[in-house]
């Protein structure tokens, strides 16, 4: 079983968890500099606008899975803030950016989809990072299996779901990045892109843990991954016939010359 604490500080440790997190924050911030760069736009609007969705993010993250899992926290709400024990939800967390960044990119004068383009790839690597502090906390399990790539994980050889999605999240980190540089994609469509393919992975992988937020019968995450990946594609073929896709996701270079110059 792998240790969750990384070293100490101290008294003070250092999880795995935490580090795993600031370094897909890291990484991820540098690929949508480059990106940014690459647009004409300040890397400093960039920064800004990580530094102050970041938190917001985390809150959103928490939030959602304190909510849906309340009967744990309630009977110990000092847990509720200790997040490095894991219990992030990631549909919290993008929520809560995506709200925050239509609301800031409108404010500063700038494309929300433009802006979604430049993350989309940078968020997918981020999640891919991040799954790996699932699995020095030995949570987002799945079912006992006899496959052969199973892990010991809770004592029972465990689909690693945490894995799977890690590996799905790389595949289409991979995929965007080739995707945005072809000359038939819109502004706003690698960013739907991202949408749709990682709800669809989700949906599958989802039905596989051990540890889905429920609704009734039915898992949350599912639910959502649906309502995801169908709005992403009605918002792709919507945006096409409004004649609202208008710009290229990638600006050519005639026009990245003129705004350097």
């Amino acid at each position: 079983m792998p240790d969750p604490i990384a070293f100490y500080i101290g008294t003070h440790p250092i999880y795995w968890y935490g580090i795993l997190i600031s370094s897909a924050l890291l990484i991820g911030t540098l690929v949508a500099q480059r990106e940014a760069v690459r647009h004409g736009i300040d890397p400093d609007f960039l920064y800004n606008l990580i530094l102050y969705a970041t938190p917001l993010a985390l809150i959103g993250a928490r939030a959602y899975y304190v909510i849906f899992n309340w009967k744990y926290y309630a009977n110990d709400p000092s847990e509720v803030v200790a997040i490095w024990h894991g219990g992030l939800g990631i549909f919290g967390a993008l929520l809560v950016a995506f709200a925050f960044g239509w609301y800031y990119t409108r404010r500063q004068g700038l494309s929300f989809w433009q802006m979604a383009d430049i993350a989309a790839p940078s968020i997918i690597l981020g999640q891919a990072i991040g799954r790996w502090g699932n699995f020095f906390n030995q949570e987002a399990y799945g079912y006992p299996t006899d496959l052969p790539w199973a892990m010991m994980i809770a004592g029972e050889m465990r689909h690693p779901t945490f894995l799977y999605e890690s590996i799905w999240d790389l595949i289409g980190f991979f995929l965007l990045l080739v995707l945005r540089r072809r000359p038939w994609m819109r502004r706003g469509e690698v960013f739907l892109f991202y949408l749709a393919y990682y709800a669809f992975g989700r949906f599958w992988i989802e039905g596989l843990r051990m540890d889905s937020e429920m609704v009734g019968d039915f898992r949350l995450p599912q639910m959502l991954s649906l309502v995801w990946m169908f709005s992403a594609v009605a918002l792709y073929y919507y945006r096409r016939k409004k004649g609202y896709a208008d710009e290229p996701a990638t600006p050519e270079r005639a026009t990245l010359d003129a705004h350097k110059g």
